[in-house]
């Protein structure tokens, strides 16, 4: 009886120790709840078929990039964004299919970069507006990716500023932890030629990773599968050694397919890449940026704004050229 006695307190007195270095902030699988991704009625991609069938370039891009499930960003944009996430789940839900989600709009977004500059007004409103998000999907299963940029994007920041920025990303994942329960949260990590694993798994940990479900890699950029799974797989060791966990991650493969040419923001010979999907090197391949749409006043997409979808240039990435 004693014995047993000590075996229970033992296992008891192991149990937190086992929780602290498991691989998911929630026990629920949200892929385990659906029939498959959801596409989104509404993409720019599907709003420029629907608006111009009879242009040479709507089959091709109906085919090849409308009827692929992508991830729909959230900013400022986005009106009442509690209405908005909650319209967006739902209509998933009653398709028994599981949604993707961006979240984009922390306070000094691409403060750096400059391209997509904007995002809340102060770290309190993004407080606010990432409660209100996680709010609206509730207990509906979900895939969220959380802040693209925001942790490659230290170059031009002050120490302080770069605390603020942790304390809002620590802060969203836990408004998600307690509000949208069988939602994966993946933290952006940035890709492979931004930041070193060793200083990529720092930041991440410093804004919280412990409390996500995983990281995301690739968004909106065009490094390879096999470049972003070495990537992760090296963020993972730096994460093992220094704080005694991993994590999961997935890739952002929709314009990836000619992996990259050194450019970000709308390069030229770039082509679409494997279709979103359980699997395939990380835990998923996901279309998270739309192909086609604008990085911003540059490259082939010179004259455009962020975010714009520029038919011309989603057809030549279905051919790759």
């Amino acid at each position: 009886m004693r014995r047993s006695i000590r075996a229970l307190t033992a296992a008891l007195l192991a149990l937190p120790l086992a929780l602290a270095v498991a691989p998911s902030a929630h026990a629920a699988d949200p892929t385990t709840m659906t029939n498959g991704f959801y596409v989104d009625p509404d993409s720019s991609a599907k709003r420029w078929v629907a608006a111009n069938p009879g242009d040479g370039r709507a089959s091709a891009i109906n085919a090849s990039i409308a009827n692929t499930p992508t991830a729909r960003w959230f900013g400022s944009w986005s009106g009442d964004v509690n209405a908005a996430t909650g319209a967006y789940a739902g209509a998933a839900d009653r398709a028994d299919k599981l949604p993707l989600l961006v979240a984009y709009n922390i306070y000094n977004r691409d403060y750096c970069g400059g391209h997509s500059a904007g995002g809340a007004s102060s770290p309190s409103a993004y407080a606010n507006w990432i409660a209100q998000f996680a709010g609206g999907i509730g207990n509906r299963p979900a895939v969220v990716i959380l802040e693209p940029d925001s942790l490659g994007d230290y170059g031009c920041m002050t120490q302080a500023q770069i605390g603020e920025r942790e304390r809002m990303l620590t802060g969203a994942l836990g408004e998600f932890n307690r509000q949208a329960p069988n939602t994966w949260v993946y933290l952006d990590a940035g890709n492979p030629g931004w930041t070193s694993p060793a200083t990529m798994a720092q930041r991440l940990h410093g804004a919280g990773l412990r409390q996500a479900h995983g990281f995301s890699l690739n968004v909106s950029n065009y490094f390879t599968t096999s470049e972003n799974t070495a990537y992760g797989n090296a963020v993972n060791n730096e994460l093992r050694a220094r704080y005694g966990y991993t994590k999961p991650f997935v890739v952002d493969t929709s314009r990836n397919g000619n992996g990259s040419n050194g450019q970000w923001c709308n390069p030229s010979g770039r082509r679409i890449g494997t279709p979103t999907q359980l699997g395939g090197g990380a835990e998923m391949l996901l279309w998270i940026k739309v192909p086609g749409e604008s990085d911003g006043n540059c490259g082939v997409g010179t004259g455009s704004s962020a975010g714009q979808f520029l038919p011309e240039v989603a057809y030549k990435m279905i051919h790759g050229y």
